[in-house]
């Protein structure tokens, strides 16, 4: 009966380690199940990051280009306006030395004019002279003749 009892409690030992040891594998496994999934989501959410980090430097990478476009473009604009501008200046300096070249060319008629003018005044004058020598020659010239007439007559 004792060795009956004692076989029993063996078998009941045993059965207990082995429950155990079951139980402690089955942890064990779950524990190790855990992991992995936890290493899993977490190489997932690295990979998430990853691509995210890879969008956002292509994103900067793009924002840059777009930001030297627009500079280029601005820098474009402002030469062209420059550019512009110069233009402006050069019509407006052209069409000053037009005025001026105008007003030269008006001066120098109007001296011509004036120069014909006193030109043709000294000419009256002239011939107002002649016309007055010759009256006075006239005069003379006749009252010469009156008096040889005279003096012809006595």
């Amino acid at each position: 009966m004792l060795m009956i009892m004692m076989m029993m409690m063996m078998m009941m030992m045993m059965m207990m380690m082995m429950m155990m040891m079951m139980m402690m594998m089955m942890m064990m496994m779950m524990m190790m199940m855990m992991m992995m999934m936890i290493m899993v989501i977490m190489m997932m959410m690295m990979m998430v990051v990853v691509v995210m980090m890879i969008m956002m430097m292509m994103m900067m990478m793009i924002m840059m280009m777009m930001m030297m476009m627009m500079m280029m473009m601005m820098l474009m604009l402002m030469l062209m306006l420059l550019l512009l501008l110069m233009m402006m200046m050069l019509m407006m300096m052209i069409l000053l030395m037009m005025i001026m070249m105008m007003m030269m060319m008006m001066m120098m008629m109007m001296m011509m004019m004036m120069m014909m003018m006193m030109m043709m005044m000294m000419m009256m004058m002239m011939m107002m002279m002649m016309m007055m020598m010759m009256m006075m020659m006239m005069i003379i010239m006749t009252t010469m003749m009156i008096m040889m007439m005279m003096m012809m007559m006595t």
